[in-house]
Order: structure tokens, then C-alpha cells, then sequence
């Protein structure tokens, strides 16, 4: 049959505004396409075959997307009786399905624009997470966006449509076709058929052809990406990635955790607990700050010149500085993980949000047999990403806005609201850094009138967008990321100065680096300089340092208790740097689905298509070149890290033993 009365027919008939829809959705993802195509073409490999495949399998997600759309509508229009065609039941419920599916179409479309323009890839576990936590996103989407006219070119676009629709008469033809049920089906079988066998057989890994991220994000569907996202949120290490045995892999693992000052407990294969011999111990109080996205190319020392971060730069030069070291995830919640669990990157969601988390060994064991008490302080409310939760179940007193979340936390240890008189701004993350401080100032006051050794650690939100603040603090607007970062480093700066007025300040150390960066978008699947973070530990009698040896996020608590010369048991994977023989330095990255090691210039990469990738990493940019021939020691050791650690949390080898709990809760 000719192509165009194909055409015609199929745009002239009952099934003529489903397929006008069908082809309005194709052709919209096509034109974004290309317009992701110009926004990352930085970042792209300029291979006319592989951008040629992904634009051919972006056009089979787009039509199962599109589909499964509209198979509800195909059924009614197949089965809905020849003599009620036309009638106003009809019609109503054409217009209503037609403008709920616009809806979808036309939302889902504009928020695929900002989600990649901050990370650079299709809806994920991300976006997933935003319908969770609706207080949060909701605010900051209104307060980062001007939702009044995002809502007016919302329905604009509808009543667009619609209008066109008329125009081509696709209304006049639905209702005024009179076909029978045997006649329609020619049209409605095909349709879904290949929706439902679209649906079944597409699978985001059928984009995922080069090494290339935008190129394979491109081959995507952001809907379709969305809901992989929701059914991949838990990832089971033994099904999806390489694997070796378990006794080579623990064995692996063993030998390359013993620092030169450790000894390990036993000879059990999967028993990781050794002893740590310090020197002289030296108890002070510990604030760590961990600093919102505060990303390693925002300071002076790594070449920026815009002199956002004068306090930064003046502390960096005063203390033990972290010139190499590597944030684990692109995610607050793997920065928590990482700095308290001292774990790599398990795959899927960070531990932090995972059900079970509770009485694992951690930095708060050690805290606690040291005598300390342990705070987390966040001024948003923590039900945010199960943070008391993660917080809590490791022994950590909580101090948060605790805005009366209806789904409570189950929170066993004490937990202090932020009051609204403590708070001079706030914005949808939580209260100004400024405010935030004062929070640490006021507890840690309290601990030192009590005689009562403390560690806090402070979690910061305002360098988050939508980047707000109280006026007239820095010389710089409001609403933007360098403003933001400014800011930040203001209220650093004006906190240390206060804590220097009190008594406790002597006798305080503070470690101060980022969760992770600001931007993870880029060329790779993993893209090692997008995970560089600074981190210092201040005010340790020590002299000024600074380490340039690679150094993971897991390693900075471990290397802080050897500064302060602790005696100390650990199940750990995080060593101290400073025991840790040269060559042995390594760093973990992940997603939450791709993992990797880097250690001596080659970065090795595992995912859960049971691929192991290595690349050799050089310049400035840290670029991946893939090697044709693979260490296969480095692959091992990079498997061992994230096998184990999976398996050990998996089946409670993480948490503490029934000693190391009753020892916490002296």
C-alpha cells in the first residue's frame, strides 16, 4: 500500500487524535534530543555512527513511551460501541484522557530541561527520590524556578495543542468515524501489540553501547529512564556485578586494609576487625563540617581566581590540607556514608537510606568507647533522606528544624528541634549556614559546661540551589552558585571566629570538607575530577601540611584518629593515609550504578552488566583513555572492595557486635 494513503488513512479516522498525540510525542523527544545533543556537545565524542545510534534507539523509546501512553485510549477506542461514537460521553472522555496525557507529556518535558542541565543525564534514582520527599523539592523547585509561569506555559502548550488538533480536524474525524469493532481493530491491535512488546522488551542497557555518558544518556527516555530508576533503586551486588570467590576476595581485601600500625583479631576468612597502636592519645573535641557541594575547583589552591573563598584559602594554608582527595558519590547522602561508615560506595541507594541501617560499626563506635557524644546537626528537617534515621541508629543525638514530618523518624536517641527564634533565614534545604553555627556554638557550649568530650557533625545546605541567603552579608547577589559559595565561606569564617572566643576552642579540632561536588555531568560514566573535593583538619597542634598523596573521602576520619595518636579496634575500609604504604593509595567513585577504583593513574570500573572497564587517567582534566590491557590485580582489588562491602552489609556483618554495642552505650 502507498505510504501516504497509509498516512492519510491513519490521521483520517477514529485513531486520528491518538496518532496525532503519538506523533506530537516523537517528534517533541526528537527536537529535545537535539537540543541535549548542543547543550553537552563538550562532552561528547563526535562519532557520527554511535550519535546516529542513539538518536535510532532514542526514537524506539520515545514510541514505547508514547504507546504505553495511550494504550489505555487505544482499548476504549477499539471496544467502545459503533452507536455512542460522537456522543458527549465520547467526547468528555476523549478531552479529559487527551489532557491528562498532556500534561504528563508537557511536565515531563520541562523538567527534563533543568534536571539536565545540573546533572547531565535522563530522570534517575535522583528524581525518583523527589517524590518522596515533597516538602523539600516543592519548595525549592518554587523558589529556584518561576513556577507562575511555568504553570502559564504549561497550559499553554496544552491549549496549543488542542488548538491544532482542531485545525487538522483530528477531533471531527475521531468522532464522526462510525466504523465497526472489526474494522477499528486494524488499527488498534497493531498499536497495541507494539506497545505491549515494546514495553517488555526495551531496556535502558540497550542505550548504554559506548563509553561516552551523553551519548548513551541521549539514546534515552527520560520517562522510561524514570521508571527504571524506581525498579533498579536496590541493586543486588551478587546478581548484577563481576564477582570472585569470597575467600579470594576477602583475602584480597585483608591484605590491602592492614595499615603498618594494625594487627588483625582473628583468622576468621571474613573478619576484618583489627587493632589500631597509636602514641600519645590526644582527646580534643572534633567538629566536623561537612560543606554542601563545595566542589575542589571553587578554591584558590586548585587555580580558581575569583576569590570566593578567602576563609578557605587562609584555613588551607594553617592546617593539615587534602590536595588529592576524592568525594566517593555525586550525593549528600554518600558523603554521609562515606565520612561516618568509612564504606565504599555500595551499589544502589547510599546505606544511609537503606532499611536495617541501624548499629552498624562505625566513627561513632569508636566516639562513643572514647567517651564522646555524638551529635548530627542539619538545619532542614533530617526525615529528608532518612538522615536521623542513619543518624540516630549510629547512637548520634539529632539537633534539625524537625518541621513534624507526618511519617515520624523511629529515632531511639535524643532529638532537639531548632526553635523559629533561632532562625533569621531559611530557605527549602533548611536555615542559613550563619543560623546553623549558632546551632554548633550553642551545643558544643553545653558539652564543655558539662566536662563532656563532643563530636558534631554539622551539615551545611545554603550552597544548594536555589542558592539563597540573608542580604547584605558578601558583595554578591543572591541566586547564583558563586554567590552561594561565597556565602558559605563567609559564615565559615565568622563561626571560627566566635569559636575562638570560647574557652572549648584549644582544645577543638575541626575537619572541614565537602560531601561532593557541584557538578557531576560530564563525558564518562564516572568522571574522577567532578568527585575532587578539599578538605582540611584545622587547629590540631601540628604543623601546617599538606598531603598530595591520593586520598579517598573513606580515609579522612581514619587518618584524623592517627593524627590524634588513638589506640583503637576498626572494621573500617577507610585507613590512615599516613600509615599507608606509597603505592597503596586509592580512591573509591561511584554512581548508584557504575563503581570504580583509582589507584596509580588507572581508574578500574565495575557495573552491573558484569563489565570491568579500565582506563588510564591523565592531565588536568583527568581524562579516561580505556586500556586494551587490563591489570588484573587492579580489577580483583577493585571487585574485592565492592563485593565484600556489599555482602558484609547485606548480611549484617557491618553492625556491631554485641561487645561493641554495650561498650557504646556506657
Amino acid at each position: 500500500m502507498n505510504p501516504k494513503a497509509v498516512f492519510a488513512k491513519l490521521f483520517r479516522s477514529r485513531f486520528s487524535v491518538l496518532f496525532s498525540i503519538l506523533s506530537l510525542y516523537v517528534i517533541l523527544l526528537f527536537l529535545v534530543r537535539i537540543a541535549f545533543l548542543i547543550w553537552s556537545s563538550k562532552d561528547l565524542d563526535l562519532n557520527f555512527l554511535q550519535i546516529s545510534r542513539a538518536f535510532f534507539t532514542g526514537f524506539f523509546f520515545d514510541l514505547t513511551v508514547g504507546s504505553l501512553f495511550l494504550l489505555l485510549y487505544a482499548v476504549y477506542l477499539l471496544i467502545f460501541p459503533k452507536k455512542w461514537i460522537g456522543s458527549k460521553f465520547d467526547k468528555v472522555f476523549t478531552y479529559f484522557y487527551l489532557v491528562l496525557i498532556l500534561i504528563i507529556i508537557y511536565f515531563s518535558l520541562l523538567a527534563e530541561i533543568p534536571f539536565w542541565d545540573e546533572f547531565g543525564v535522563r530522570f534517575n534514582f535522583i528524581a525518583v527520590d523527589y517524590l518522596i520527599y515533597t516538602y523539600e523539592v516543592v519548595e525549592n523547585i518554587n523558589q529556584s524556578y518561576p513556577l507562575p509561569l511555568i504553570f502559564v506555559v504549561l497550559i499553554s502548550l496544552i491549549l496549543i495543542t488542542l488548538f491544532a488538533l482542531k485545525k487538522i480536524s483530528a477531533f471531527k474525524n475521531t468522532f464522526s468515524d462510525k466504523r465497526s469493532i472489526s474494522s477499528r481493530s486494524g488499527f488498534a491491535i497493531p498499536l497495541i501489540i507494539v506497545a505491549v512488546a515494546l514495553g517488555l522488551l526495551m531496556k535502558n542497557k540497550q542505550a548504554e553501547s559506548t563509553d561516552n555518558l551523553v551519548v548513551n544518556e541521549l539514546g534515552k527516555n527520560g520517562v522510561f529512564s524514570f521508571f527504571n530508576a524506581f525498579k533498579a533503586n536496590e541493586l543486588d551486588y551478587a546478581t548484577f556485578y563481576p564477582k570472585i570467590s569470597d575467600k579470594e576476595a576477602y583475602k584480597i581485601l585483608k591484605n590491602d586494609l592492614l595499615q603498618e600500625n594494625q594487627t588483625y583479631d582473628s583468622n576468621s576468612t571474613d573478619d576484618i576487625s583489627r587493632t589500631t597502636k597509636g602514641n600519645t592519645e590526644q582527646k580534643p573535641n572534633i567538629i566536623l563540617i561537612t560543606i554542601e557541594s563545595f566542589s575542589g575547583e571553587f578554591i584558590k589552591a586548585f587555580g580558581n581566581k575569583d576569590n570566593i573563598t578567602p576563609n578557605y584559602d587562609k584555613l588551607a594554608n594553617e592546617s593539615i590540607f587534602f590536595t588529592n582527595l576524592y568525594a566517593t558519590g555525586t550525593r549528600t547522602v554518600r558523603g554521609m556514608e562515606a565520612l561516618t561508615l568509612s564504606v565504599p560506595p555500595t551499589p544502589g541507594n547510599s546505606i544511609v537510606r537503606r532499611p536495617n541501617n541501624q548499629n552498624l560499626f562505625s566513627i561513632s563506635t569508636i566516639l562513643k568507647k572514647k567517651n564522646y557524644q555524638p551529635y548530627f546537626i542539619y538545619g532542614g528537617d533530617g526525615y529528608f533522606d532518612n538522615m536521623n534515621n542513619f543518624f540516630g541508629g549510629q547512637g548520634f543525638d539529632i539537633v534539625d528544624r524537625n518541621r513534624g514530618n507526618a511519617l515520624s523518624d523511629d529515632i531511639k536517641t535524643k532529638r532537639f528541634q531548632i526553635a523559629d527564634n533561632e532562625v533569621s533565614f531559611e530557605n527549602a534545604w533548611g536555615i542559613c549556614d550563619e543560623d546553623l553555627y549558632k546551632q554548633s556554638m550553642k551545643y558544643a557550649d553545653r558539652n564543655a559546661k558539662a566536662n563532656k568530650p563532643f563530636f558534631q557533625f554539622v551539615m551545611t545546605t545554603s550552597n544548594h540551589k536555589p542558592y539563597t541567603f540573608p542580604n547584605g552579608k558578601i558583595d554578591l547577589p543572591t541566586c547564583n552558585r558563586n554567590a552561594a559559595v561565597k556565602y558559605t565561606d563567609y559564615a565559615l569564617g565568622k563561626f571560627l571566629a566566635e569559636a575562638k572566643t570560647r574557652s572549648w576552642f584549644k582544645n577543638t579540632v575541626f575537619v572541614i570538607v565537602a560531601d561532593h561536588c557541584a557538578n557531576s555531568a560530564g563525558k564518562w560514566e564516572i568522571n574522577i575530577k567532578n568527585h575532587h573535593i578539599p578538605a582540611i583538619i584545622y587547629n590540631l597542634p601540628h604543623q601546617p601540611e599538606k598531603i598530595d598523596r591520593l586520598t579517598s573521602q573513606i580515609d579522612l576520619m581514619p587518618t584524623l584518629f592517627g593524627y590524634l595518636g588513638w589506640n583503637y579496634d576498626t572494621s573500617l575500609y577507610g585507613k590512615d593515609i599516613n600509615q599507608t604504604k606509597p603505592g597503596d593509595e586509592r580512591a573509591f567513585l561511584g554512581n548508584y550504578r557504575t563503581l570504580g577504583m583509582l589507584k596509580r593513574n588507572v581508574f578500574t570500573q565495575i557495573d552491573d552488566r558484569k563489565r570491568v572497564k579500565q582506563f588510564g587517567v591523565s592531565g588536568n582534566d583527568q581524562s579516561l583513555s580505556e586500556m586494551k590491557t587490563k591489570n588484573m590485580d587492579l580489577v580483583s582489588e577493585t571487585i574485592s572492595y565492592y563485593q565484600t562491602a556489599s555482602e558484609r552489609f547485606k548480611n549484617g556483618k557491618m553492625k556491631m557486635t554485641k561487645k561493641e554495642t554495650l561498650l557504646t552505650k556506657k
